[in-house]
């Protein structure tokens, strides 16, 4: 990684952000258009240090395999499994990619950024019960679910998960469902595999570099304006397509850009917080990553989860997320930068959300002012004999979570995922929101190469085709390619076991 910009001047493409979107685009032009130039520049002095850092996320390999939220009840009982099935396609696309990439020669074994820990979704009471047992009956249904477990007997939760059993009520009613299939993902070790290797095939990796202003100019090209953070010099490069993968701090240099796209987009930060214990005794007791539901009107963010990190050869476990407010878009931001993201375009969005999300707003509240104490209990009420003295509190990643226009009624709805926004004429896009991002990252960037590049598509197909075998193909329609599929990428990223 390098802070010198002399060999950034004007190339190709720009990639602002060193985090696992932009690590990820570079990688995809690598196998599309090798021949393009393309500089990366993050403002941190180092890469992955925002929102893709191990200890910034939950580390969940994103597959809807046990994310209660990716499976509303509807008013029938009925469980709605359209959205799960979506996001475990799009992390097999991701699989596939990366699998690519290791037989191109990444560096380093697989087990350097995922390894396999078993998915768990677990509830409680009769309501939870009949809920998960509709539940597992949608999903086993789909192919991509194939294997799914399913139980609601203590003494085969207690094998499962024997943390989560240990010490509750032996009257409680409790439900869950199991899939081998999970991964823990070190979205950071993955994010600097991936741009070491850019940078061996000639990409421009720079550090210590702010993007402080991007402006179109009359020959369709965008004047990207970089303060060194070290230095305080400033450069101008031009490039003829510009990414916004920098999280939080997209949406700022999205209103700097100023295209009509953004108009009506807002940000809402939210800081994550998680319990924190490398007790050997603990660990080995729980080697699962395990989802409950979230407090009857709570949002999807403060879904309970218990989960296995392996980062840096040590195993940990985290719950949470507890939330906290900051009105910083970044760990490392500014507290003028939720402030300064209030336009006229977007206040109207802001305002509206700031009167519909009222239970967002008690939650948060609630949150802030939780002590130590009020913490621990709602670990102990998934973890019944937890120790408080076992557990410490680290400060994950800064989430800004996306507010937009409803173009059907015209108000401000605050939005739980990610965003892609894409100029006019596809010279530059940006990504905005959160979970489950970083693990369908290969499917965000492959609609930013179809939206911002439609022309080039037929060329590159058999290229993207060749990398990620289910690539314009629905894996959940196409049992013989996903047994194929399922099979080289388990064996590839070395996920047996």
């Amino acid at each position: 990684m390098s802070t010198d910009l002399a060999p950034a001047t004007d190339p190709d493409v720009v990639l602002v952000g060193g985090g696992v979107m932009s690590a990820t685009l570079a990688s995809l032009l690598g196998v599309v258009a090798p021949d393009w130039s393309v500089t990366v520049f993050e403002s941190g002095p180092a890469v992955a240090g925002e929102s893709s850092g191990p200890w910034n996320n939950a580390g969940t390999g994103h597959a809807a395999l046990c994310e209660l939220n990716y499976t509303p009840a509807g008013p029938d009982g009925s469980v709605d499994v359209t959205k799960a099935v979506t996001i475990n396609e799009q992390f097999a696309v991701s699989r596939q990619f990366w699998s690519h990439l290791v037989r191109s020669g990444l560096t380093g074994s697989p087990k350097d950024f995922i390894t396999p820990v078993p998915h768990v979704s677990f509830v409680t009471g009769e309501a939870g019960r009949s809920y998960m047992r509709t539940r597992h009956a949608a999903m086993s249904a789909q192919p991509v679910f194939e294997g799914l477990e399913h139980t609601d007997d203590p003494a085969v939760l207690a094998g499962w998960v024997p943390l989560v059993m240990a010490g509750r009520p032996a009257d409680q009613v409790v439900a869950a469902t199991r899939s081998a299939a999970g991964t823990d993902v070190d979205f950071g070790s993955l994010t600097r595999l991936l741009l070491g290797a850019a940078e061996d095939r000639g990409v421009h990796v720079h550090v210590d570099q702010r993007v402080t202003d991007v402006e179109r100019r009359d020959d369709g090209r965008w004047s990207v304006t970089v303060r060194d953070t070290v230095s305080g010099e400033e450069r101008t490069v031009r490039t003829r397509f510009l990414f916004v993968g920098a999280g939080g701090g997209a949406l700022p240099l999205l209103q700097k850009a100023a295209i009509p796209e953004i108009r009506g987009f807002g940000g809402f930060p939210v800081s994550g917080m998680f319990l924190r214990t490398t007790s050997p005794e603990l660990v080995s007791a729980h080697q699962a990553k395990v989802y409950g539901q979230a407090a009857v009107g709570a949002p999807p963010m403060s879904v309970p989860h218990l989960d296995l990190r392996l980062i840096d050869g040590d195993h940990s476990l985290l719950f949470g997320p507890y939330a906290g407010f900051s009105p910083k878009f970044l760990k490392a931001g500014s507290v003028f930068d939720l402030p300064l993201s209030i336009k006229a375009n977007n206040l109207g969005s802001m305002l509206g959300v700031a009167r519909t999300e009222l239970a967002l707003t008690r939650y948060l509240i609630g949150e802030l002012l939780q002590s130590r104490s009020a913490r621990h209990e709602t670990l102990t009420a998934f973890v019944p004999l937890a120790e408080q003295a076992d557990w410490d509190m680290i400060t994950a990643g800064q989430r800004v979570q996306v507010i937009k226009r409803d173009p059907a009624t015209g108000r401000g709805v605050l939005q739980f995922g990610t965003e892609l926004v894409v100029g006019r004429e596809g010279t530059i896009a940006g990504l905005l929101g959160a979970s489950p991002g970083a693990s369908t990252a290969v499917s965000a960037m492959l609609t930013v190469l179809e939206r911002c590049f439609p022309d080039r598509i037929a060329a590159w197909r058999p290229k993207l085709q060749e990398a990620i075998p289910s690539y314009g193909r629905r894996l959940n329609e196409d049992p013989a390619l996903l047994a194929e599929v399922r099979a080289d990428t388990m064996q590839t990223l070395e996920l047996n076991g």
